[in-house]
């Protein structure tokens, strides 16, 4: 698989039809001409997506919002100037021009302006919308370096563009806004579910019948188990899981791993105690531990407040139902009726 930093090939491969894995701010994303049946498909393929899951398309400017989504309301259009370029999506009623490959038939089309330079100056020469989930196998770790991307994708891919580790580390915030009397946050991410609130000046619902990618019980997941604690619980769940012969690694904040004590069998993974850092660190740590041959990951959640709220998602996820046990991937998000308390 070819890597490198050549924009006009990008953009050539692109117009061909062509799939062009390239960086974020929040992750990389493997991306083909949204306007194109044929080339969306490719992404599917190459992922092993089901094709009714949504896709985002990324779009060069705010200026290109009314030419994807049908008469944004208010709502859009605030979140569109206060965060675009930058980590957040919008699901907002489809225009009548997008395709059914985009959306999976849904009435709804998530859409975002990157804030990576490499990311906002492909879209500026493609001039178009570039369909782009994360560039990885469906269901695992997202990539935050070109390396990543190879590892995953292989020969499935054109051309990766690289532009180095990406800032933020997980994906984007998803709010729907396609009901302007009721946004709904869908999946936490690289922007607070508190500044969000704050550039409405209202709560926002938690969970709508748009679907939306990336919220499906399992995901973001590592090969290796995954199970979620408390910092408090971490040393009964070690010791819990290493009872029954399991090699366990911890992954945890450095505050959370000073209680542990010394226990040399473990495989110990840190993560900064900031909640960018943390956040920024997140995959790249639970590709390491995927690494080590180790039967389970005991992982600490943080505090779900900034940041904070969007690696408590991801790891969740990761500890999610597998196989059999994981939902429809076609299903809508509801996580509450109501808004929050």
């Amino acid at each position: 698989m070819p890597v490198g930093t050549d924009l006009d090939h990008a953009v050539r491969l692109l117009r061909a039809g062509r799939l062009v894995a390239f960086p974020t701010e929040t992750v990389y994303g493997l991306g083909a001409d949204a306007s194109s049946p044929a080339a969306v498909a490719g992404i599917f393929a190459a992922k092993g997506r089901p094709r009714a899951h949504p896709l985002i398309v990324h779009l060069p400017s705010a200026d290109h919002l009314d030419a994807w989504a049908a008469a944004p309301g208010p709502a859009a259009r605030t979140l569109a100037a206060r965060f675009w370029p930058g980590p957040l999506t919008l699901i907002c009623r489809r225009g009548p021009g997008v395709i059914d490959d985009v959306t999976g038939g849904a009435a709804t089309v998530g859409l975002r302006v990157p804030s990576h330079p490499m990311a906002h100056a492909l879209l500026a020469r493609f001039a178009g919308g570039i369909a782009a989930p994360s560039a990885n196998r469906f269901g695992r770790l997202s990539p935050t370096t070109a390396a990543d991307v190879v590892d995953d994708l292989g020969d499935a891919v054109d051309y990766v563009l690289d532009g180095g580790a990406c800032d933020v580390g997980v994906e984007s915030t998803i709010v729907d806004v396609s009901d302007d009397d009721a946004p709904a946050l869908l999946r936490p991410g690289g922007v607070a579910g508190e500044d969000i609130e704050a550039a409405l000046g209202r709560r926002l619902r938690l969970g709508s019948s748009s679907p939306a990618p990336g919220t499906l019980p399992s995901h973001y997941a590592p090969r290796t188990r995954v199970i979620t604690v408390t910092a408090d619980g971490l040393a009964a769940a070690v010791a819990a899981a290493a009872a029954g012969g399991a090699r366990v690694a911890v992954l945890a904040p450095a505050t959370a791993l000073a209680g542990l004590g010394p226990r040399p069998a473990l495989v110990v993974r840190s993560l900064p105690d900031g909640l960018a850092a943390m956040a920024h660190d997140l995959y790249g740590a639970l590709r390491a531990l995927d690494q080590r041959g180790v039967d389970v990951i005991v992982a600490v959640v943080p505090a779900e407040l900034g940041l904070g709220a969007a690696v408590a998602d991801r790891l969740r996820r990761a500890a999610g139902p597998r196989g059999d046990d994981a939902a429809d991937p076609v299903a809508p998000v509801d996580l509450d009726d109501g808004d929050r308390p």
